[in-house]
């Protein structure tokens, strides 16, 4: 998920958070569609018409100063480690950061609410009673950055482009569109097919809307360095390719006074900078190129922070609580290769990481073990399946593996002394009992192949955490190693497939929905650049993720996260790495934020705002 400096739709980061199906309060009736100001999952809106602002914001904060930092998340065809195209929704290219802020959507979320959202470019929304239509009628003063007006023609162009030609984390969210019909300059009608799933439309409500005229006669898949025509707060300053982008607050803004954006958008210049390492990056902000940094190594947050600046006072360190959903972070099989099809082969393989001593050794003991797709919340699966999950689960006896029907799988707890010998014996007894064979030193694969792994990856940071992975996959007899590789060869090679094991982490989401498809289906296993990695391809996840997209209440759609969860478990795609249910940020003291954060996150640095007498204090 990249930074997004305003809270503008459903989509955010890797593009997928999840949507909504239910309609507010107080709808107001007209020819049998239902009109309203917002659209939630499954309950009424928390915010009715008139809200005023946010209630995690500060609607008097000034707008000024400088905010840099560096990219945090990605979504679309973007990259951590650099960039050469301004268009980050295209099949192309490497997208540069922060390129969402200069987009509106139709409607936008509240960081208090799991799944709502309220008008943008749209003032409101008319809903069909069989719920397949969706009439957004445009604001009259929604602006491009050019003064052109929003049109309904701009929303279908966009929606259909997105459709067709987008990079596969937006297209795949947009299947279930049947057509678009712009039915005056300012209502545009969106229809869905049939069976489409909760979710659909506010997808469609949180996608960017383009200028169609601006790409008139533009290719929309080439890489492009001109930035396209948005009407969001920000556009593009200037930029230099693979270092830095900078962009702008406009003061024509169409919509800064709206209840939905008042009190955020709060800094006159947004700078994103570029780094290939973690310590360069980190002695930039120690030296004032970078003012925000949110830190993601523990050795760093234990012991990097003893600096001048900090010890002066000019530079603030902070824990913060985030309320968001946590995330699911681990190495990800490559299931698509012989080494990793089968699942004792892949479970074995996770007995061998020690957390418990990489987590004392190399992070202080800051951390705690992923177990859940769906970690610390009520989607997770904890003991045996309750009767609402036995309703699901018995029609798939036979078709998953007899362990979901008990406790869900959790990682055993080490000795921790970083080479646990019982559970590396029972690693190696399940290695040859899936038909592996020892041949002296080296394990082979029932192949007759040595077992080699290869860990890709595009930083050295992890090495700490994999190297003494790796040390106990070789005492199996496993040719274990890391490769090193550029950004472009990292994305290149993940993009098609191309590697044994990878790092990632997948943001959380409150009500999973579309992106589940993303993830974890099957059509997504073969497309090339979905996010779906280990080439999970199993008609029971299939399933079980229209159930998922399918479900009217919360507590269907708990209940088929947990048998979900179940089966992902059971199959162990995955080595769970561990989680942090704080947010740690360092920043030179020339901030102030609002009293409460949003209950869904932290809200740093989107709700806060440059304060020049601080500023002034520390030389700023």
């Amino acid at each position: 998920m990249g930074l997004t400096i305003t809270r503008r739709g459903a989509l955010k980061g890797s593009a997928a958070l999840a949507a909504l199906a239910a309609l507010g309060r107080s709808p107001a009736r007209a020819d049998d569609w239902v009109e309203t100001h917002g659209l939630s999952s499954f309950g009424d809106l928390a915010l009715p018409p008139d809200f005023m602002h946010l209630a995690y914001v500060n609607p008097d904060a000034p707008k000024g100063g400088l905010l840099s930092l560096q990219i945090t998340a990605t979504s679309g065809n973007q990259n951590f480690d650099t960039f050469d195209t301004l268009n980050i929704f295209s099949r192309r290219g490497d997208g540069a950061a922060g390129m969402s802020a200069t987009f509106d959507s139709l409607m936008s979320g509240n960081g208090d609410e799991p799944d709502s959202v309220y008008g943008l470019l749209a003032r409101a929304v008319s809903v069909s009673p069989d719920n397949l239509g969706y009439r957004f009628r445009l604001r009259p003063e929604a602006r491009f950055a050019d003064g052109s007006k929003v049109t309904a023609a701009d929303v279908k162009f966009s929606l259909d482009v997105l459709k067709e030609k987008a990079h596969p984390t937006y297209s795949q969210l947009l299947t279930e569109v049947d057509n678009v019909a712009a039915e005056a300059d300012d209502v545009v009608l969106v229809r869905f097919v049939k069976q489409r799933t909760r979710d659909a439309h506010l997808v469609v409500a949180g996608m960017p809307i383009f200028s169609a005229a601006w790409w008139k006669g533009r290719d929309f898949d080439a890489s492009t360095l001109e930035a396209p025509l948005g009407s969001g707060a920000y556009r593009v300053k200037t930029f230099e390719q693979g270092r830095f982008i900078e962009f702008e607050l406009r003061d024509d803004y169409w919509a800064k006074d709206l209840p939905i954006a008042v009190g955020q958008n709060n800094f006159r210049r947004l700078r994103f900078e570029y780094y290939r390492e973690r310590q360069v990056a980190f002695q930039a902000f120690k030296a004032g190129a970078i003012n925000y940094h949110q830190e993601f190594t523990s050795r760093v947050w234990a012991t990097g922070y003893d600096f001048p600046a900090l010890n002066e006072g000019k530079v603030k360190k902070e824990s913060l609580h985030n309320g968001a959903p946590t995330g699911s972070q681990g190495w990800y099989f490559n299931t698509r290769r012989e080494p990793f099809k089968d699942p004792r082969v892949r479970e074995a393989l996770g007995l061998c990481f020690d957390f418990q001593w990489t987590n004392k050794n190399v992070m202080y003991s800051s951390y705690k073990r992923v177990v859940s797709y769906f970690q610390n919340s009520a989607m997770e699966a904890v003991g045996p399946p309750g009767p609402e999950e036995l309703a699901i689960l018995e029609p798939l006896r036979g078709k998953v593996p007899d362990s979901v029907f008990g406790d869900p799988y959790v990682p055993p707890v080490s000795d921790g002394s970083g080479s646990d010998r019982a559970l590396l014996r029972q690693a190696n007894e399940m290695l040859l009992a899936a038909g592996c064979v020892r041949d002296g030193g080296v394990l082979k694969l029932p192949s007759g192949k040595p077992f080699e792994i290869e860990f890709l990856d595009s930083s050295d940071a992890l090495q700490p955490h994999t190297a003494p992975y790796e040390q106990n996959l070789r005492k199996l007899g496993i040719a274990a190693q890391s490769r090193i590789v550029d950004a472009a060869q990292y994305k290149s090679r993940t993009e098609n497939f191309d590697f044994d094991v990878v790092t990632m982490a997948f943001g959380g989401s409150a009500t999973p929905g579309a992106e589940l498809h993303v993830f974890l289906s099957s059509k997504a296993a073969t497309m090339e650049g979905s996010r779906n990695l280990s080439g999970v391809a199993d008609p029971v996840v299939d399933a079980l993720i229209e159930k998922i997209v399918h479900a009217s209440t919360r507590d269907e759609l708990d209940i088929a996260c947990r048998v979900l969860d179940r089966v992902l478990r059971a199959a162990h795609y995955w080595v769970p790495m561990w989680y942090l249910d704080q947010y740690w940020v360092a920043y030179w003291d020339a901030f102030s934020r609002p009293a409460i954060q949003p209950k869904l996150g932290v809200g740093a640095p989107d709700t806060w705002w440059w304060d020049e007498d601080k500023a002034k204090k520390i030389g700023l």
